[in-house]
């Protein structure tokens, strides 16, 4: 079957795409580095999973992953994709929450002005009892469910539960209520068991990526990380050969901000403008990035081999990019860098809400062990530890 393109004739195509989320690097591009880097049954690291692309590439390619996500959406997405509960229990629950929405008539109707014009009052309901009744983090049939209705909670006419809006990133109520009064928009009222069951059985169609034991584990990387890695040396699991991630930009996404409403929907605040702490807005502090990304990256070090490779998409804004090669200068000194120019080759998120200002584009920082080193491709420019 092909659609916009792409090809989803397997288990892992259905599934990879799971998550509409900003700021995630193409499901090929892990692809090609951990089949470059690994080899099968090696396992890989991501200490800024998101939705978990590196992890479920590893797992799909017959590699164990281990990642660690701050956001619960994007956490949601990732253990989703890891290992989605039985399609017959996905669905029985689906019409649970539908029978359940009946007692939630009275509170949809006392939401904000923004809820009663993003969606009908069927819908609201149906969301309310979602929102109450899903144990997203305990149990997996709950969270496979939660997972689907966030990818389609909001989105553009016809393709989501809500009146028109983008789908990678929830936009200020404020801004929301002034375009769909301008534009003469309304929420669509639709059969949400039906719209849900639809884009449920085309996930399944083709079956889902058999789990494995890889993780997504929803926290800090600054705390959890030791855990992790004490959590390995008493299984005496062997340390990872590929540490591939992409960190936090500075000051380019607020990380609550653009989630607000798949949050609120995973039962925390209704309101868009909430600070929920230092790591997950948009960070604007040069300090406290720069701490971030050494203790995170000085914490990873501890469970990766000797001779693994570290492979980190960052951008090429010279603070950012700065920060970045610093953090990894400490915690690998005895690595050998290699910088590969990502320029970017299509209109940027940020293009498309309006900001046209030119951008850095984006270099892959690799750090190599010094033997492998010398093998790099000559059209890469390689760059001595300064």
């Amino acid at each position: 079957m092909a659609d916009n393109g792409k090809t989803f004739g397997t288990a892992a195509k259905r599934w990879e795409g799971i998550g509409p989320y900003y700021a995630m690097f193409p499901i090929r591009f892990a692809d090609a580095v951990i089949k470059e880097h690994t080899a099968a049954g090696d396992t890989v690291l991501d200490p800024f999973a998101g939705r978990g692309t590196a992890i479920f590439s590893a797992s799909a390619l017959g590699r164990r992953g281990f990642g660690v996500e701050i956001s619960p959406v994007g956490w949601v997405f990732a253990e989703t994709k890891l290992g989605p509960a039985p399609l017959e229990q996905v669905e029985e629950r689906l019409q649970e929450i539908a029978n359940a929405g009946c007692d939630y008539a009275k509170q949809a109707q006392s939401l904000p002005e923004f809820f009663k014009k993003c969606f009908s009052p069927s819908v609201r309901r149906f969301l309310l009892a979602a929102r109450d009744g899903l144990d997203w983090r305990g149990c997996t049939c709950d969270r496979t469910l939660m997972a689907i209705l966030l990818v389609y909670l909001h989105g553009k006419e016809g393709q989501a539960l809500s009146n028109q809006m983008r789908q990678t990133k929830a936009m200020s109520p404020r801004y929301a209520l002034k375009w769909w009064d301008e534009n003469g928009t309304k929420p669509p009222d639709l059969d949400v068991v039906k719209f849900l069951q639809q884009r449920i059985r085309w996930r399944y169609a083709k079956g889902v990526v058999e789990p494995d034991g890889s993780r997504v584990y929803l926290g800090n990387s600054v705390t959890l990380l030791p855990k992790l890695a004490r959590h390995m040396r008493e299984e005496e699991a062997p340390k990872a050969r590929l540490l591939l991630t992409s960190p936090p930009y500075f000051g380019v996404t607020n990380y609550h901000y653009d989630q607000w409403l798949r949050l609120w929907l995973l039962g925390f605040e209704t309101d868009a403008y909430i600070n929920r702490g230092p790591h997950q807005g948009r960070f604007t502090h040069s300090v406290r990035y720069r701490n971030l990304l050494k203790e995170v990256f000085c914490s990873a070090a501890k469970l990766v081999a000797d001779d693994a490779v570290v492979y980190v998409r960052t951008s090429k804004d010279p603070f950012t990019k700065e920060a970045t090669l610093d953090a990894l200068r400490e915690a690998f000194p005895m690595k050998r860098l290699v910088e590969r120019c990502r320029p970017f080759r299509k209109p940027t998120q940020t293009h498309l809400f309006g900001d046209k200002t030119p951008k850095a584009g984006e270099v892959d920082l690799v750090l190599l062990p010094t033997k492998a080193a010398r093998h790099s491709l000559g059209h890469q420019t390689s760059v001595a530890q300064q």
